[in-house]
This record gives C-alpha cells, structure tokens and sequence, in this order.
C-alpha cells in the first residue's frame, strides 16, 4: 500500500488547536490533511477496494479494542487487502486505544501496515488534553479527525458501511 503524506496544513492546525495554543500538529499529531464534510480524504489509497467499512470504538475496554481489531484483520482476510477499505474512528473512552502504551499498539501498527485507516477524535483528544493537562501521545499511527461521529456520518454518507462491534 502506498502511503499519501500526511502533512497538517495551517488551516487544519488553526482549526484543531488544543487548549493553550498548542495545536495538534505540534504535538507530533498526524493532523487529516482535508476534512471537507463533502469530500473525505484518507491516509491509505484503496482505488480498487469494493468493499468500505468503518468501524466505531467508544469504549475503554481491551477486550472490545481487540475484537474490532480482529474484525478489521478478518475483513483483510475475506476481500484481501486491496478489496477492502476500512476507517477505525475511535472517541470518547475509545480513544485510550490509540494511546501510544496501549495493549493494541503493536497490532494497530500491524494493521496500519496493510492499509486500515485509525482515525482519532479531536473532540476528545482535546478534554483528554485538559484532563491530563498535556496532549495525549498517540500511536503514530493514529489521525486526528474534527469528530469521530462527524468522520462516521461522512463516511456513512460516501458508501462506507458502518460496524459497531
């Protein structure tokens, strides 16, 4: 799979910036480099995928991070890495998936690899911000979206079928 660069652009920086001026990019955040509602842009390029899956994560359980992992693992398997496209959106309590000492870690950088897209909610990134009082290091391989509901509905409404395991 052929990686798109990931460059934040100022707009997206202003747009995203975290509670005392530090913006997402600057604390090292992948920042999605477009996120017009009308025309969603993605990490990973899937031109010969027919098959588009998002998947939710919104809970703080291992468990459950794990079983939408194997179903992302499991869609690779049935349509075979270039026949498949599928977005992870993790917020709220999910996003301490992407926390960069999560137990999944390792098989997030995995997925990544074969093109699964792990986009991250701004929203919450931003209150764990506060709650911490420092930004949240994340998987490298974690996106910062504006909103993961937000990021669900325009994928819904780009053909993306939606799981919530």
């Amino acid at each position: 799979m052929k990686r798109s660069i990931r460059v934040a652009i100022m707009g997206a920086v202003t747009a995203l910036s975290l509670l005392g001026g530090i913006g997402a990019a600057d604390a090292g955040i992948t920042v999605l480099e477009d996120s017009n509602f009308a025309s969603p842009t993605f990490t990973h390029s899937h031109p010969f995928a027919k098959a588009h899956i998002v998947l939710q994560v919104s809970q703080d359980s291992p468990a459950r991070w794990g079983l939408v992992l194997s179903n992302a693992q499991n869609l690779m398997n049935y349509f075979g890495q270039e026949e498949v496209q599928i977005v992870i959106v993790a917020f709220g309590p999910g996003l301490k998936m992407y926390l960069a000492n999560s137990p999944v870690a390792e098989k997030i950088a995995s997925l990544d690899a074969e093109g699964v897209e792990f986009d991250a909610c701004d929203n919450t990134y931003k209150a764990m911000t506060k709650e911490l009082g420092h930004p949240p290091k994340l998987v490298s391989q974690a996106v910062i979206v504006p909103g993961g509901i937000v990021r669900i509905m325009q994928l819904e409404q780009h053909g993306f079928d939606y799981v919530k395991p």
